[in-house]
């Protein structure tokens, strides 16, 4: 067969159902649609008195009326704007996919720019047939001597167009809204659709019913031109007891019912930060979220170069066990309602905020619904997250106290956002804040600064001090490990860690407190991206600084009775992988601590994460614990010195349970055991066993 060029071609008996039903997705998007081409009509308007080629009538205001007729089963959707002529309509309404906004831009491309155009695609008319069977257009074109044309069609491929009686300039558009569709002639109805797409569109948006025979009352001093009066209220006058007269009220007006104006054509967004005050701030939060608890603080974008966005991003206060932690970030597109929380253009660490963010420059599909895939789209979610850094970091630099204020409400979007973002986690690597054990908030580097340890205990046995010498070679060792690793402890349960924290406490070591799920991931990122920093429970392991100096015949002492104590706990405990050691703490209350390594705990906390398949959780029994024992105790002297004794026994099973107990729940078994124990050795107490 020889080579043959041709080109495609598109059935419109078959594409039209398709654009009727299927190019949207909501049906009550027509609204948007057909409102927004009202908002075109009357830029464009506009553009054209600012380029000279119109003049204005005086006093103009560009508005859009949506007026419902639910009797008739109709919506008529009315702009004054520029109307269009036969010619126009034929152009721009029966060649499906032809743009007029995109015309009248490419047009006028060298003397206006084209921020307030919202129309690209030329198919959002259509969408008035998803819920039509039938549409009319009665348009008057601004250009002297046009004559009104009158257009209908009836949902099928064939149209007509004749001569219309329009008599001012602008367009009417009338829906006959079909049965299965009419609830969009209710005026609730209407009311919450037109919110939702249209309520920060430029122009504005009024709603009013056919025939509605409502009246309010206004003050004569707020009459306007368009009112319709309907009585006039006169101040009353009363005569009183001494003969003069009192006049009561003032005079007031009866009118018909305004029409009712549905959105703000200035949103908050669309102005610079410093045009706007804290209450303003605040009220449209509460206008557009509903919600009436006080977000914590904001951000406010506007930027121009490279490209166009602006927005306002509120941090709300979240109660992290009862609220959900679902944000709600709306996504405008020239004032039009496109979506709430897109994840493509907001970072999904900032799913968890409220806020609005309008860009033109979005590459929309043509339901204008949701975005094409464009590399221009995670420009725009880098630049949103690299502002909220920049907000934030610029508050712990100038106005910490606040910051500190905000700490624990805002914590959990940045460590997710740390989680979730390489770049993020980078700016924010020195202002992140944690609370230590005084209630004091330090930065990453404050917690890495070193602090002199206490340096002797004022009751250490002076033969001790003595040998510090023989300890030299061993503190240069401590000293080598410190250049190569930076420690942070931390709390995870304060309550259940109270002894530990009380002992660090009385050696002057701080730790950090960590109490949410999310913290464990969180530090373990910190770890891989500041090399040097580990992060350590407060009870995995015990430290110098707990410790009585030793000379090295004490700790050979120390060492010989730890031998033997092992023997009798493992014998008691029956747990053959527990480490026991015997040590000489500054605390002489403490019996006993049990201490287990932080990768021992990690890789038990993520095997209960992960239920991992196959692997049995006892299996762990002790390994990885040691238990510490006080050796100036006087129970842990009565072990070493009765290792057959009556009361050896429970003493030990005594000394581990308490141990235990300070660093997690004991079973249930094991608590009924302690309890009954702990009663007997009341019971010895009491003289009664």
């Amino acid at each position: 067969m020889n080579e043959k060029m041709g080109n495609l071609s598109i059935d419109s008996e078959n594409i039209f159902p398709i654009i009727k039903k299927w190019m949207y997705s909501d049906h009550d998007i027509f609204y948007r649609e057909l409102v927004s081409n009202g908002c075109d009509a009357v830029t464009k308007l506009k553009k054209l008195d600012m380029m000279g080629e119109y003049e204005l009538p005086e006093g103009f205001k560009g508005r859009i009326d949506v007026v419902l007729d639910p009797a008739e089963k109709t919506i008529s959707i009315i702009d004054n704007g520029l109307g269009m002529t036969a010619e126009e309509v034929e152009e721009y309404i029966t060649k499906i996919a032809f743009s007029g906004a995109t015309d009248f831009i490419e047009k006028y491309k060298d003397k206006s720019n084209s921020d307030q155009i919202i129309g690209h695609f030329g198919l959002g008319f259509y969408s008035a047939f998803m819920v039509a069977d039938e549409v009319h257009i009665d348009t008057l074109s601004y250009k002297e001597g046009a004559k009104p044309v009158h257009w209908e069609c009836d949902g099928s491929t064939s149209y007509s167009i004749a001569d219309g009686d329009k008599a001012e300039v602008g367009t009417k558009i009338t829906l006959y809204v079909n049965e299965d569709c009419l609830e969009f002639c209710n005026e609730y109805k209407a009311r919450e659709v037109l919110k939702k797409y249209c309520g920060f569109m430029p122009t504005e948006i009024f709603l009013s019913k056919a025939g509605d025979d409502s009246t309010e009352t206004i003050d004569l001093e707020d009459k306007r031109d368009d009112d319709v009066v309907v009585e006039e209220i006169h101040p009353t006058v009363e005569k009183k007891d001494d003969g003069t007269e009192e006049v009561k009220g003032k005079e007031r007006l009866k009118i018909k019912k305004r029409p009712e104006l549905i959105n703000d054509p200035t949103p908050l967004w669309t102005k610079t930060p410093s045009e706007c005050t804290r209450e303003e701030y605040l009220e449209f939060y509460r206008k557009v979220f509903q919600d009436y608890k006080e977000p914590l603080f904001w951000i406010h974008l506007n930027m121009d170069y490279p490209f166009n966005m602006k927005g306002i991003l509120y941090f709300p206060k979240i109660n992290m066990e009862y609220d959900s932690l679902d944000g709600t970030i709306k996504l405008y597109n020239n004032q039009v309602f496109i979506a709430d929380n897109i994840k493509e253009v907001i970072p999904e660490f900032l799913m968890l905020l409220k806020g609005v963010i309008d860009c033109p420059d979005l590459p929309l599909n043509v339901s204008r619904s949701a975005l094409q895939n464009d590399g221009f789209v995670a420009k725009i979610e880098e630049y949103i997250s690299k502002k909220v850094a920049e907000k934030l970091s610029g508050m712990c630099k100038t106005e910490k106290e606040d910051y500190e204020k905000y700490w624990d409400d805002i914590a959990p979007f940045i460590k997710f956002g740390c989680l979730k973002d390489d770049k993020f986690c980078t700016k924010m690597n020195d202002y992140i804040l944690f609370k230590n054990i005084d209630g004091k908030y330090l930065t990453l580097p404050e917690c890495l600064e070193t602090k002199p340890i206490d340096g002797e205990d004022e009751e250490a046995d002076k033969t001790e001090e003595s040998a510090e010498e023989n300890t030299e070679e061993t503190s240069e060792e401590a000293k080598d490990d410190e250049k190569k690793e930076k420690t942070i402890y931390y709390v995870t349960d304060p309550q259940q860690q109270s002894q530990y924290i009380a002992m660090f406490k009385a050696s002057k070591m701080d730790a950090v407190i960590l109490t949410h799920n999310i913290d464990m991931p969180f530090i373990q990122q910190l770890e891989s991206k500041n090399e040097g920093i580990r992060f350590k429970r407060i009870d995995a392991d015990v430290t110098d600084a707990m410790k009585t100096k030793t000379s090295k015949k004490a700790e050979e002492e120390l060492a010989e009775l730890t031998t033997k104590v092992e023997g009798i706990m493992k014998k008691v405990l029956k747990k053959d992988k527990i480490t026991i050691k015997v040590e000489k703490l500054k605390n002489k209350k403490v019996a006993s601590m049990l201490t287990l390594s932080e990768e021992t705990r990690r890789m038990q906390d993520m095997m209960k994460m992960y239920a991992a398949r196959g692997m049995d959780m006892g299996s762990f029994g002790s390994e990885g614990e040691t238990l510490i024992l006080n050796a100036g105790h006087p129970l842990v002297k009565y072990v070493t010195e009765h290792e057959d004794g009556e009361n050896t026994r429970m003493i030990c099973e005594q000394l581990y349970d308490l141990a235990k107990i300070q660093q997690a729940p004991l079973s249930a078994d094991d608590m009924a055991t302690f309890i009954t124990r702990s009663n007997d050795i009341l019971l010895m107490l009491a003289g009664e066993k």
